[in-house]
Formats: structure tokens, sequence, C-alpha cells
């Protein structure tokens, strides 16, 4: 794909050419994206936990969604460090 409009994608459903993608590079950044997405998302739903706005209660723990979103941050850097090893433009 490496369409230039990487910079463009906000939500998953913008991932799906990429991840339908016969080139492994966009698979990549498809995987890289989604991911990103979901740890932002997780990220900003425990800062409303934290400021007590959150509009519903998790089943959860909390400590269990912070495990989550460390391994998530570390799986992103992974997928960094891998990108550039293999020239996969990630911007």
């Amino acid at each position: 794909m490496g369409n230039g409009n990487d910079e463009l994608i906000k939500d998953l459903k913008d991932t799906v050419d990429l991840m339908n993608s016969g080139d492994y590079q966009d698979r990549f950044k498809a995987e890289y994206f989604q991911t990103k997405i979901r740890l932002e998302k997780l990220h900003n739903m425990l800062i409303k936990m934290d400021a007590g706005t959150l509009d519903f209660t998790p089943n959860s723990p909390k400590n269990v969604l912070q495990m989550q979103e460390n391994y998530m941050r570390q799986y992103l850097n992974q997928l960094e460090v891998r990108a550039q090893y293999e020239h996969i433009e990630l911007n």
C-alpha cells in the first residue's frame, strides 16, 4: 500500500486496507497502528478512572488494566525497534 495516508489512521477501521494488503510491511503497519490505537484508548480509560469520570465500572481490577497498558507499551516499542531493522516507515 504505502499510500502516504498513514498519518490519517485514527481509528481501527482506518487500518482495514493495510491489514488486508498482500505486502507484509503494510500488514506490519496495520498491527502497529491497531496496537497504538488500542493503547491510547486504554490509557485514556485509566486516566478517566483516576479522575473519577469514567462512565462505567470495568470488570477487571485497575492493576490488571495497568499491567495490560504496560505490556502493550512494551510491545509497541518492540514493533518500533523491528520497524527500524526492517526499514518500515511508521510515520
